[in-house]
């Protein structure tokens, strides 16, 4: 990736977008000080209300993350409840029954102590993809990281994550990096956008001149494909 310059404001989301290989991912896992082995920043910082934070301050307290495939982000061998109080109390917060039963609530999760009691492998992906939100919810982090939080779903379970996550942002306010490469959850969710090719940001711009003014190829091309698929709606 090269000179790659984001910022997350609350209250708004920022979607990055751009093809397979863009470097999306990378750019998320470098803030967030999770590089895959073999890859390493050799330059670059992070700023929070203008001064420099390491990656470890802004993970938890500062950032909470919404992963790809909440499948491969709980251990197999705990149930809901166990993470949820392993998050809250690694940052110190609440780990009351009451406190997890009112998130899991405000997710969608019905029936919430029968829900902390279950396991990975019992739970369907829209289910783990709200779990995946509430545990992001109880950090109560300003900003959050949501990492193609609709790629692995059914488009059921797509629409009712995306009306999950613009509750969220109406309710809570906080600042939201959105990656994807889908055209329609922009349009959906985001307020500004940013696309990537080859590890670079190539354009940025707010969503609507985004839609009705790309300049980039890259950008010109993902507005064309989502045209032709949806028409002339921003949502």
């Amino acid at each position: 990736m090269h000179g790659v310059s984001l910022t997350l404001k609350r209250g708004r989301v920022l979607a990055l977008v751009g093809g397979s290989g863009s470097g999306k991912s990378l750019t998320c896992a470098a803030a967030l000080g999770i590089l895959p082995p073999g890859v390493r920043q050799t330059a670059g910082m992070i700023l929070a209300d203008g001064q420099p934070v390491s990656p470890g301050e802004l993970r938890g307290s500062k950032i909470a993350t919404i992963m790809q495939n909440p499948r491969s982000a709980f251990n197999p061998l705990h149930t809901m409840a166990t993470h949820a109080r392993e998050t809250c109390r690694a940052l110190g917060k609440p780990a009351d029954d009451a406190t997890l039963t009112a998130v899991l609530e405000a997710v969608g999760l019905e029936e919430a102590q029968r829900v902390l009691k279950l396991y990975p492998f019992e739970m369907s992906g829209g289910m783990l993809q709200r779990m995946m939100i509430a545990m992001a919810l109880l950090c109560e982090a300003p900003f959050i990281i949501a990492d193609e939080p609709t790629t692995d779903l059914d488009a059921v379970a797509q629409a009712r994550i995306l009306d999950l996550l613009a509750g969220v942002m109406q309710n809570r306010g906080p600042g939201m990096l959105l990656v994807t490469h889908d055209m329609g959850v922009v349009a959906r969710l985001a307020d500004d956008v940013a696309v990537m090719d080859s590890g670079c940001i190539v354009e940025q711009g707010d969503v609507e001149s985004l839609f009705n003014a790309p300049q980039h190829s890259i950008t010109r091309s993902l507005v064309a494909a989502h045209l032709a698929l949806y028409g002339l709606e921003l949502a």
